[in-house]
């Protein structure tokens, strides 16, 4: 069994650093563009499951890539939610708290690293229950605490896995052993 995530394309918050979760943004010409190669590299699988974030992003990528007519929409792979820091840069929020961390501090009015933990182990478990490969479409942070829950670490842990708008990453078994066997692949 293997579990494919796909980032979503580029939207133009992601392309300005700009913290993106409830704001419901469209892809930009590169984001589509880089959507349209993914159908090709996902060929190769035949999947059980095909699940995709709510978020417009998200299901765009999904459509152009040719799997809309598949995935159902799960809740828990919204992107993690920025709360006041929404539509912030990192340096932005550095000026209001100097030694703010994403991965230790989570947001006000939003949620905590845990929180998103508990939401990826929730994706996982559903993913873990198809029969076969599952592929899903949702966003960085949501899908970089994803892995380190997979890999049975603290949710913070997904600090250490940079993820590239419209990348693939896929993780899978080394026998009985969670492992990344792929990852931020640009199709």
């Amino acid at each position: 069994m293997q579990i494919v995530l796909v980032r979503h394309g580029e939207t133009e918050w992601s392309l300005s650093g700009q913290h993106t979760s409830r704001t419901d943004l469209t892809l930009t010409e590169q984001g589509r563009e880089r959507a349209k190669r993914l159908g090709p590299a996902l060929a190769e699988w035949n999947f059980a499951l095909v699940l995709t974030s709510p978020l417009r992003r998200a299901r765009e990528t999904c459509e152009i890539a040719g799997f809309a007519d598949r995935a159902e929409i799960c809740e828990d792979l919204r992107e993690f939610d920025y709360g006041e820091y929404e539509g912030l840069t990192t340096p932005q929020i550095r000026e209001l708290d100097p030694g703010w961390s994403l991965w230790r501090d989570g947001c006000p009015g939003g949620e905590q690293p845990a929180q998103v933990g508990a939401r990826a182990d929730r994706a996982i478990e559903r993913m873990r229950a198809a029969d076969g490969d599952a592929l899903a479409f949702a966003h960085g942070h949501i899908f970089r605490v994803l892995t380190a829950r997979w890999l049975q670490m603290d949710a913070a842990a997904g600090a250490r896995f940079a993820l590239s708008a419209g990348a693939l990453c896929v993780l899978g078994f080394e026998r009985e052993t969670e492992v990344i066997q792929l990852w931020n692949r640009e199709p």
